[in-house]
């Protein structure tokens, strides 16, 4: 049975940092793409950033350049760094897995195959 815990949310002040990790387990992942989403109050769920196998990333017009996702696939984790913190990034941030093989894609929700129960950020002004 396939697991995504995340960790590492909470509260924090414009401009801050956190750092999210998502522990994977109940397969190997290491050639698939993962992901991160993340959902606001009100809002629908939305892609955030992915990475595939070999450590190539793609994010979010809206993260790009604040933030940034790792993979340690020997590990089956992955990380979430989010610096410069804004209001607006407020929102629950899922890991997700892909059925996605290969190199790295705008993950949608449909293409999503499992995913964590989320771990809330919350952003004050």
């Amino acid at each position: 049975q396939v697991q995504l815990v995340e960790s590492g949310g909470g509260l924090v002040q414009a401009g801050g940092s956190l750092r999210l990790s998502c522990a994977a387990s109940g397969r190997t992942f290491g050639s698939y793409v993962m992901g991160w989403f993340r959902q606001a109050p009100g809002k629908e769920r939305e892609f955030v950033g992915a990475v595939d196998w070999s450590g190539t990333t793609l994010c979010a017009d809206s993260v790009k350049g604040r933030f940034t996702i790792s993979r340690d696939k020997a590990k089956n984790t992955m990380a979430l760094q989010m610096n410069s913190l804004r209001p607006e990034d407020t929102a629950v941030y899922y890991c997700a897995t892909s059925g996605v093989y290969g190199a790295v894609v705008r993950l949608t929700t449909n293409g999503v195959r499992d995913w964590g129960k989320g771990t809330l950020v919350t952003v004050s002004s």
